[in-house]
């Protein structure tokens, strides 16, 4: 029989092996379920603390031994919080309800009545072992009305706004991001407070959530009349973006990529001849000699400071790329090594755990490690004078053929990988604001859940140049506001395989342009053929025009 206790404002069950919490956090109940000794500690994509929730705890009945079901159910808890309650029968089962009464999610059962020899139960909580550790296969199911309609998850590429029915990966790819916040029709917002790479399944029978590697069972759910308070509370808990800046908001040129300090120059000067408004101008990548060295490569960049100066003269804001990428020629690989900032090899060579088989990632979630790089960034771009920054690569372990073979120092990449955009965006953020900036924006290729707190501004990845895709983007951009990230935006004209003297792709590029007006940023940017020579680098290959 479980054991059901209340300790410091939480509800404690244990059965067995099990350990389940419930507790109020924000307008909410955050619950844990893990097999642990200990419950592990960490917040996830919450701020603040826990609250005291309120808990009634019912008598236990006499009889045992019974499967869980709803017919066999006795009620042994009930844990309040804001419009929120969560019933738990003597089987630990969940159910949540609103403040009226009504039942908004509860945790899927499949018993055999009278239990019968050879017959298996299936529970709502799973936990398969994988390591001698304790990390663990995880799922979670629920009981799913086929009527609810689910909004959010971030974005991924395909048309449907509803995700009820959907199959989606909980893992980040270029232009797929995971931002495990769903919102129901059905009155309620759901947090998957979990960065392990896994996947949901919103079926018509039933609701599963799977982590492929993770210690426990990590969820939030609060209640709301409607979207909006909904989305409230969830900005309670996993914060609130900040004010775009007023630059931001106007038109952003761009494209891949700029080879010369002179062209990016001369594209600035002709808007303004031209009458043009211009708002920001951004320098891509391979502005350097090799990746990680976070400067220019003074051959064909060789004042960024008296560039900077000219450029905001002019009311233009400049926008620089950095990639979370070290070459193993870049001058600080060896120390980087050395130190342990750098992403490592679970099995075989460390090297070619980047975007190559020459690069290694830096290790954002190890603060030592934002902290070098910071300090570089410091000597080099902001002694130059930016302040905004477009943080490309954000999604690292799967730009190579072996994503599940990155380590981190907060764990394996099946245990912790979502969260490094999160760890990316904040370390530019923080640091940023420390420094005194106020108006920031972070051009980002990928988020986790809270990123829209660090001034993330994300964009929907290297896409095609295609009616199709174009469709893709609104449903995209809508779920990303959904799931708490407003400021969003996407290539105008789509990324790759387009001709720019191609009628069809002219047609594209001005239906693109009227879309992108509606919304947050307007962002010109794309690899163009036919492709424009120029100047490449050692460090890397060149980007069409």
């Amino acid at each position: 029989m479980a054991i059901f206790a209340v300790d410091k404002g939480r509800l404690l069950v244990r059965n067995a092996s099990e350990q389940l919490w419930i507790e109020a956090w924000g307008n909410g109940l955050r619950v844990r379920a893990s097999h642990e000794r200990a419950m592990p500690a960490s917040s996830g994509a919450l701020e603040g603390e826990p609250r005291d929730a309120v808990v009634e705890l019912h008598a236990a009945r006499d009889e045992v031994g019974s499967p869980p079901s709803r017919e066999s159910e006795t009620l042994r808890a009930i844990v309040r919080n804001g419009a929120i309650e969560a019933r738990v029968a003597e089987s630990g089962r969940i159910a949540f309800y609103n403040a009226c009464g009504k039942c908004l999610l509860e945790e899927f059962v499949r018993a055999q009545t009278p239990p019968r020899k050879g017959l298996q139960r299936i529970f709502a909580r799973e936990f398969r072992s994988i390591s001698a550790s304790g990390a663990c296969r995880t799922a979670q199911r629920f009981e799913s009305d086929p009527s609810e309609r689910l909004y959010g998850m971030g974005q991924y590429q395909q048309s449907l706004l509803n995700l009820k029915g959907c199959e989606l990966e909980l893992v980040q790819r270029n232009s797929q991001t995971t931002v495990p916040f769903v919102v129901s029709s059905l009155g309620y917002g759901f947090l998957w407070n979990n960065p392990a790479q896994g996947s949901v399944v919103f079926g018509a029978n039933l609701t599963t959530w799977r982590s492929d590697a993770a210690d426990c069972i990590d969820y939030w759910i609060v209640a709301g009349d409607t979207p909006a308070a909904i989305l409230a509370a969830y900005g309670e808990i996993a914060g609130r973006p900040p004010a775009m800046p007023e630059w931001a908001l106007g038109f952003w040129q761009s494209k891949c990529r700029y080879r010369t300090q002179n062209e990016l120059l001369g594209v600035a000067r002709r808007y303004r001849e031209l009458g043009i408004p211009l708002s920001a101008i951004v320098v891509d990548y391979f502005h350097w000699l090799f990746e990680g060295d976070l400067d220019f490569d003074r051959t064909y960049w060789p004042d960024p400071k008296a560039m900077v100066d000219e450029l905001r003269a002019q009311g233009v804001e400049p926008v620089v790329s950095v990639w979370p990428t070290v070459d193993l020629r870049s001058r600080h690989y060896g120390a980087m090594k050395e130190r342990g900032f750098l992403a490592r090899a679970q099995r075989g060579p460390d090297e070619g755990l980047g975007c190559g088989a020459r690069t290694q990632n830096v290790d954002v979630t190890n603060p030592e490690a934002r902290a070098y790089v910071w300090s570089n960034i410091r000597k080099t771009y902001r002694a130059y004078g930016f302040r905004s920054f477009w943080l490309d690569l954000a999604e690292p372990e799967t730009a190579t053929p072996d994503p599940d073979n990155f380590l981190y120092a907060s764990g394996a990449a099946a245990q912790v990988g979502n969260r490094y955009p999160l760890d990316y965006v904040r370390m530019f953020h923080d640091n940023l604001r420390d420094e005194g900036e106020t108006q920031i924006a972070l051009l980002v290729r990928s988020a986790w859940a809270s990123s829209q707190k660090y001034a993330a501004l994300l964009w929907s990845g290297d896409i095609p140049s295609t009616f199709w895709s174009l469709r893709n983007q609104i449903s995209i951009g809508l779920s990303a506001g959904m799931a708490g990230i407003p400021w969003w935006n996407c290539d105008v004209g789509g990324f790759f395989d387009a001709d720019a003297n191609d009628p069809a792709f002219r047609e594209i590029l001005a239906r693109w342009f009227a879309f992108c007006t509606f919304t947050p940023v307007l962002r010109l940017h794309g690899s163009r053929d036919p492709q424009q020579p120029g100047p490449g680098t050692v460090g890397g290959g060149l980007c069409g025009s």
